[in-house]
């Protein structure tokens, strides 16, 4: 496999909207909103071309002469995806370019990771790629909120699910206070990358039991029929900001960097 990065373009699906943490992108970590966070990272990531879909003009008023692209999209979008799926038609982009979806509210997400992601795209068929990073603690695996995932030999996904994945039977027959050795958990980390044409399609593909049943997106994919290539992060993701108490430890992790 070749360590070359391909070229890719980093969308960042921005809604101004949030139940747990109201007007989300525009709260300010270090003084700096954090979109506009997210948008620098992209930029370090090295993106050939770097689009915030906003659905708010309040988010496109923030990002003014940070050297990103800003779209306008819907404000009745039911996920990122759908709304990276307007900017794709937006743009115009072919439907073999890479497209990075970096969440709004990863304003740590690590370069390297970035590149990676787009990287696993480039070295696979799938239409679509992500990350994982090993889980090393119990109380991890049994947290319904951690993302779980296995995959083939080859680095394709098999399944996600909020349940402990996979199930060590005579390890947590004796108990479940440690992970046994040499069993590959996985925790998902949500960024993905797409091809543009598999963006646009995403959107027309109906709702599913196992996406509904565990609420995750990415299962709708496969419940469909389309591989999900799975690769290693090189470097940790920092947790995303959902709540109050997340943007009181992001300013803490920040003044401690």
């Amino acid at each position: 496999m070749s360590n070359a990065i391909p070229p890719f373009i980093v969308a960042i699906p921005a809604r101004y909207g949030s139940t747990r943490l109201p007007a989300k992108p525009l709260r300010e970590i270090g003084g700096v909103p954090m979109v506009v966070r997210v948008a620098q990272r992209a930029l370090a990531a090295g993106a050939t071309q770097v689009v915030v879909a906003v659905d708010d003009p309040r988010i496109a008023d923030a990002l003014a002469g940070q050297g990103v692209e800003v779209c306008m999209t819907r404000s009745d979008h039911a996920s990122g995806s759908d709304r990276l799926a307007e900017c794709a038609l937006h743009y115009g982009w072919p439907d073999d370019a890479i497209v990075v979806n970096l969440q709004g509210d990863e304003p740590f997400a690590p370069a390297a990771g970035i590149r990676e992601v787009a990287r696993a795209l480039a070295e696979d068929d799938a239409p679509m790629a992500t990350l994982a990073t090993p889980i090393t603690e119990a109380h991890e695996l049994f947290d319904p909120n951690v993302v779980k995932l296995v995959r083939t030999a080859q680095g394709r996904a098999l399944y996600f699910s909020r349940a402990p994945l996979p199930w060590a039977r005579d390890a947590f027959a004796v108990h479940r206070n440690a992970l046994p050795d040499g069993v590959p958990f996985l925790r998902h980390i949500g960024i993905y990358a797409y091809r543009a044409g598999f963006l646009k399609r995403y959107t027309t593909l109906s709702r599913t039991p196992l996406e509904q049943a565990e609420s995750l997106e990415q299962l709708r994919v496969m419940e469909h029929g389309h591989p999900i290539a799975v690769r290693l992060t090189p470097e940790p993701f920092p947790p995303g900001i959902d709540t109050e108490a997340d943007l009181l430890r992001a300013e803490q992790w920040l003044a401690q960097g």
